[in-house]
């Protein structure tokens, strides 16, 4: 098993879900964070007043998924989340050694 996580530009969330569902994804969990990279911000104007954002606004998405579909999963982010500009994201896989399913006490694969 593999945990999922991809930082993707908040208005592409419907095309990754979308995607994700296609290839047989069940279940996700979505936070809303701010980043930092390559962008290094923008300047905004307030009142009159110029500043700086640093920290931009970003999705970050995280989904357990069986070894048997993750390239599938990988490239279905991929593909939805891109817009060939700068600051489209990035995907992480880590190594998942357990998951369990609250309500039914299932372990492993079967729980995702």
């Amino acid at each position: 098993m593999k945990l999922v996580t991809a930082v993707i530009k908040p208005f592409k969330l419907d095309d990754v879900r979308e995607a994700l569902s296609e290839v047989g994804v069940q279940g996700i969990t979505v936070t809303e964070v701010k980043g930092f990279g390559r962008q290094k911000g923008h300047t905004e104007l307030y009142r009159g007043a110029e500043y700086v954002v640093d920290f931009l606004p970003k999705v970050k998405i995280e989904i357990a998924v069986a070894d048997d579909i993750l390239d599938r999963v990988i490239e279905a982010i991929a593909k939805a989340a891109n817009t060939g500009k700068i600051g489209d994201g990035k995907i992480f896989v880590f190594n998942l050694e357990q998951a369990m399913r609250i309500r039914t006490g299932e372990t492993g694969p079967e729980a995702l």
